[in-house]
């Protein structure tokens, strides 16, 4: 099957809302899609975060070595959720990579700061065991603050054709 480029569809439009490529973003639609793509940003980020501390905790790790490896994990599974879809539908891997850095980046930064900067500032959080329901609590309520402020990022950037 021959690969396909992101010109060689009508609508350059992947998360499934219906939005032609060029066509401005307004009201409910852009709310939609934002809401998409915060979640789903959200999940690669989340999916990051719990395995980079578990690891990180599991090792005995420092702070530092533990957010690193969180952080690292949530951009490559940000960036892989993007990708996945786009490959099985014939995308070039050469036209995938632009495309999630370009859709996933900014979303992914701003998820990584406040929730990191959350998990830092929960007494006890990073010393908590992965057997601590304060472990997994305090992830779980980063993570939801940090989908909270990446939103509006979100929102800002499709209404700007980001």
């Amino acid at each position: 099957m021959p690969t396909r480029t992101i010109h060689d569809t009508p609508s350059h439009d992947t998360s499934g809302s219906g939005a032609q490529h060029g066509a401005p973003l307004r009201g409910r639609a852009l709310t939609r899609l934002a809401m998409i793509a915060t979640a789903h940003c959200l999940t690669g980020c989340a999916i990051g975060e719990v395995a980079g501390f578990a690891i990180g905790t599991a090792l005995g790790w420092g702070d530092l070595q533990t957010i690193a490896l969180a952080v690292g994990l949530a951009f490559f599974f940000g960036y892989a959720l993007t990708s996945i879809p786009l490959l099985r539908s014939g995308f070039s891997l050469r036209t995938v990579i632009p495309l999630a850095l370009a859709a996933d980046t900014v979303s992914i930064a701003v998820m990584e700061i406040v929730d990191n900067a959350i998990i830092l500032l929960i007494p006890g959080a990073m010393d908590a065991g992965l057997t601590d329901i304060g472990f997994w609590a305090s992830l779980a309520a980063a993570l939801l603050v940090a989908g909270v402020a990446a939103y509006p990022v979100n929102r800002w950037l499709l209404a700007r054709g980001k």
